[in-house]
């Protein structure tokens, strides 16, 4: 199969679909791989790299003209006019956006493959977890950052002075963004409590994370008593394939003390904080009710060559499986077919058709798949 890697152009996205490894594999599989020019760089792959592991280095319009493309980021409006029907391979999140991309992806009969909706045997997102893996890490160290006054924040630092813990940090949300959140902020010495909805987790997560991790009900009684208090809110919030719904609501983030800091993660999926607004790498800040809002839909971003190396570690099998099945693969008992959003005109993932309010534009994949 032809497959293809374009570069991307949303704003300061630097990471890259494929490593020249990934490459090497589906090349020595057979498969014609064409790079984008200058694809990797951002990442630290260069365009010779990718030649020595036996692809060609293509302009953009060469890229998007393969059988199956890969991308990390859904097609921004510039991208539009290369959506041809083709097999597209990315991070699409429709739910959280506007219904301009679903639409395009209908007209122009795009099979869009989402890693965030492709399950594995146990029903697990395994194209999802590396990148949620990246974001939490992040989320405090960012958040941290914007704590400092000259910042613009409460100047709370979080981390231990003389043995003394400071600053308070709630997570909301108990899977792989919360736990590595929460790990960070535990290690830098800050007082952590998770909310979530499976309190018999807390026993595991205490030993995973930090004998002194609380953790409470994720209740709008017990968010409201919590927030005044806190100076970083981390939203980890996922519902797979599905909008993320609001869990702190706009009073809860007035009760918040001035200066304190809320990185929503879950803003990709349209964020758990009504408060939350998409933003930006360049422009990733804005303050609502003296509360300092990071929304950055692209986190991992920041971190294209460790965010880059773990993303193809997760996509290449599949990948791998496309290029040699194509549509076939999609049958596969690991879940393959559950990633596939939209084909031959329908929204397939019922979450999204139903988020969308395009009710009437679904059909399940195995119809027409017949």
């Amino acid at each position: 199969m032809l497959v293809g890697v374009v570069k991307e152009i949303k704003d300061k996205e630097n990471r890259v679909a494929l490593t020249p490894e990934g490459a090497k594999a589906l090349s020595a599989a057979g498969h014609q791989v064409r790079i984008q020019k200058g694809a990797g760089n951002g990442a630290g792959f260069q365009d010779r790299e990718y030649e020595q592991a036996g692809a060609a280095i293509v302009e953009a319009d060469a890229a998007w003209q393969s059988e199956l493309v890969l991308k990390v980021k859904e097609p921004q409006s510039q991208e539009y006019r290369f959506l041809q029907g083709q097999i597209l391979f990315t991070y699409f999140h429709l739910s959280g956006v506007t219904r301009e991309l679903t639409e395009v992806l209908l007209q122009s009969g795009t099979t869009a493959v989402a890693y965030e909706t492709v399950e594995d045997s146990e029903g697990r997102l395994p194209l999802l977890a590396p990148m949620s893996a990246v974001a939490g890490n992040m989320a405090v160290t960012v958040g941290s950052y914007y704590l400092a006054r000259i910042n613009g924040g409460r100047g709370v630092q979080l981390g231990r002075v003389l043995g003394k813990k400071n600053g308070r940090v709630l997570i909301v949300g108990d899977g792989v963004v919360g736990r590595h959140a929460a790990a960070v902020a535990a290690a830098m010495g800050a007082e952590v409590q998770m909310a979530g909805r499976h309190p018999e987790r807390q026993g595991l997560l205490q030993q995973e994370i930090s004998p002194s991790l609380g953790y409470l009900p994720s209740t709008p009684e017990r968010l409201t008593a919590e927030l005044p208090e806190i100076d970083l809110l981390v939203g980890a919030v996922l519902r797979p394939g599905a909008r993320a719904p609001y869990l702190v609501s706009e009073e809860m983030v007035k009760s918040m003390p001035q200066g304190s800091v809320i990185v929503d993660v879950s803003i990709d999926q349209g964020g758990c904080v009504a408060t939350s607004r998409p933003t930006s790498h360049s422009d990733p800040v804005f303050e609502k009710h003296g509360v300092i809002h990071y929304c950055v839909t692209n986190m991992p971003g920041a971190y294209p060559r460790t965010a880059t190396v773990a993303l193809t570690s997760a996509t290449l099998p599949y990948v791998v499986r496309l290029a040699e099945n194509g549509m076939e693969a999609m049958s596969s008992r690991e879940g393959l077919g559950r990633g596939v959003n939209t084909h031959k005109g329908w929204i397939t993932y019922r979450q999204v058709a139903e988020d969308l309010g395009m009710q009437e534009r679904y059909r399940p994949l195995t119809e027409l798949l017949r």
